[in-house]
């Protein structure tokens, strides 16, 4: 008879897999419920802008009653403007860039109104004909609602800013009905250091955005067109379409935020609301197009009807092809005022939308210009809809999202061979003179930037407050040898930092600075701490960035420095071992392996 095999005290090893499993599958779990929720807030944004349009122009019985429109922008911006100001009494704007700051200053924590505050204010911007877009305000949300739910799960610094991913992967996916370019949002410009494993849950929560999508809007591409089959004789063009797109890319990036910040030297938002909505309601009654985010224009030009597109000229412009040129033209580059006034003057949407607009326009203005020269007939809506994969990959430097979204969202993949071409030639040229995308650029020239560089990315989490040590025992500079002796006996260390009267640093004694003479009875009470005490090569400060701390360490080959304020009082010290122990502590948290 075989006896029975004994069991194994395998207990432990069975906590610690399921405890791993289990934090994994919650945050498979939560994957798909905030791809359900940013599917329906992708739903209830499109609804309340629709209402809201429709409310304010379904009425107009006469053709001076479209004047209003002329007023309807600076409304809504005021009414934005009020709610942030006086409601939520919080910034909101530039909704990508700040859940970019919240991955690297706030832990992946982003407050619980943003989940649905970006939502009203952004409905009511583009609702009343604001000139921006309403992706980045539903991004801003979605991540909202996965720090949300994150925070609520207990999730590690590391599943939760996973989570907050996942949120803005499906908020682009339920925004635009495209699953994939979604997850490669995320990769692209939110996540900084993210292994394979990442993919599944952002998976899920793409695709579950988009099918609530699906069963609530219908299956059809948001932006259908008449799409001729791809030559290869035309790949000349679309590398000069590619180009030109770099370049307008460069000056969507520079102008919008040269802009905006000029708007911002109005100390009274009121003021400035007041101007920016006269400068917006002027460009909006000399360019109709700009009214609103613009996809109608689009969706008119990739059905080859720009003729349809309304314009203040009407026959006049008509009548001449260079001058219809010339009217695209102009609406290609003040789309990039008008978008910066909306945001400017208290409006809240993004740059997303007037990228599309802008690159479709792109398109149409090359493939027009070279038809009237004559060098080709080339037809005018695929150029309309690869110039707008151009512009993107140029604006937001992320070229893989570029092509993949305007496959999705126009149905051309047959253009795929274009797509690229034209979006990597776009991202080529722009980073010959800019680092930064429209996204990341403020941010990088403030230090909070993660990014793809797993090191960098570390030192960017890390802060120097975080890192101060304080158990040294001070003494003062007037001080004398028996009590630093003294003080000697009673402390662990062997740095004692010296001080004024006022707390300010004035140097530092070590133990060996003293070890000879420490013994010296007769020198107790004549030697003086300013005898002997040695300069610091370097402060440090509070609120430096951990990459200029490092470089200090680097170049002074010292192992602690002292840490003070801005008016010079001795806060503690940071030492080279306590940042190696934190690098190792955050990189094994960010870690996904």
């Amino acid at each position: 008879m075989i006896s029975p095999r004994p069991k194994l005290p395998r207990r432990k090893v069975k906590t610690d897999r399921s405890s791993n499993l289990t934090e994994k599958t919650k945050l498979l779990l939560l994957a798909v419920l905030v791809g359900l929720l940013c599917g329906c807030a992708a739903i209830l944004l499109k609804t309340l802008i629709h209402w809201i349009q429709n409310g304010l122009r379904s009425w107009f019985n006469d053709p001076s009653d479209s004047l209003l429109l002329l007023v309807y922008p600076g409304v809504g911006m005021l009414l934005s403007l009020l709610f942030v100001r006086y409601l939520l009494k919080d910034n909101i704007s530039h909704g990508v860039t700040k859940v970019l700051q919240a991955v690297s200053k706030h832990d992946s924590n982003i407050k619980p109104h943003n989940t649905w505050s970006s939502l009203v204010a952004s409905s009511v911007t583009i609702g009343f004909g604001g000139s921006v877009g309403a992706e980045a305000p539903i991004v801003y949300s979605g991540a909202a609602i996965g720090s949300v739910i994150g925070r609520k799960a207990g999730l590690s610094y590391k599943n939760m800013t996973m989570l907050l991913g996942c949120g803005a992967a499906a908020a682009i996916a339920g925004i635009f009905k495209a699953p994939l370019a979604g997850v490669l949002f995320t990769l692209e410009i939110l996540m900084f250091n993210m292994s394979m494993n990442a993919i599944l849950p952002l998976l899920l929560s793409s695709v579950t955005a988009t099918v609530v999508t699906y069963l609530f809007m219908g299956t059809e591409v948001q932006f259908g067109g008449s799409i001729e089959a791809f030559r290869m004789a035309r790949i000349p063009f679309y590398l000069i379409l590619g180009i030109f797109c770099g370049f307008m890319s460069l000056w969507f990036i520079r102008m919008t935020l040269r802009v905006e910040d000029r708007m911002r030297r109005f100390k009274n938002p009121f003021g400035r609301w007041a101007v920016c909505a006269v400068l917006l309601g002027v460009l909006i009654y000399l360019f109709p197009p700009l009214y609103g985010e613009g996809y109608s224009s689009l969706s008119l030009m990739l059905n080859n009807s720009a003729a349809e597109i309304p314009s203040l000229f009407g026959a006049r412009l008509q009548a001449s092809s260079w001058l219809f040129l010339i009217y695209f033209a102009a609406i290609m580059l003040f789309k990039v005022f008008a978008t910066a006034f909306t945001n400017a003057g208290g409006g809240v949407g993004g740059t997303f939308g007037p990228t599309l607009v802008c690159g479709g326009l792109a398109g149409f203005v090359v493939a027009r210009l070279v038809n009237l020269l004559g060098f080709a007939a080339l037809p005018e809506a695929n150029f309309v809809l690869v110039g707008m994969a151009g512009l993107m990959a140029g604006v937001m430097q992320a070229p893989m999202t570029a092509i993949f979204l305007i496959a999705e969202i126009t149905g051309g993949y047959e253009l795929l061979i274009p797509l690229i071409i034209a979006a990597t030639v776009s991202y080529g040229t722009i980073r010959i003179f800019e680092r930064y995308s429209i996204y990341t650029k403020r941010i990088a020239a403030q230090g909070e930037l993660l990014t793809h560089d797993s090191d960098q990315a570390v030192l960017t989490l890390l802060k120097t407050s975080d890192l101060v040590e304080r158990d040294f025992t001070t003494i003062c500079y007037t001080d004398t040898l028996g009590k630093l002796v003294d003080a000697i006996s009673r402390s662990r260390r062997n740095l004692f930092p010296v001080l004024d009267e006022q707390g300010r640093f004035q140097g530092v004694v070590t133990l060996d600075d003293v070890r000879e003479i420490m013994f010296d009875r007769g020198s107790y009470d004549t030697v003086k701490m300013y005898n002997i005490m040695k300069s610091a090569p370097a402060f440090v400060y509070l609120d430096e960035k951990m990459e200029s701390v490092m470089d200090k360490f680097e170049s002074t080959q010292a192992w602690n420095l002292p840490v003070l304020d801005d008016e010079n009082k001795y806060l503690g010290f940071v030492s080279k071992s306590k940042i190696f122990s934190s690098y190792r502590d955050q990189l094994k948290a960010v870690s996904d392996e």
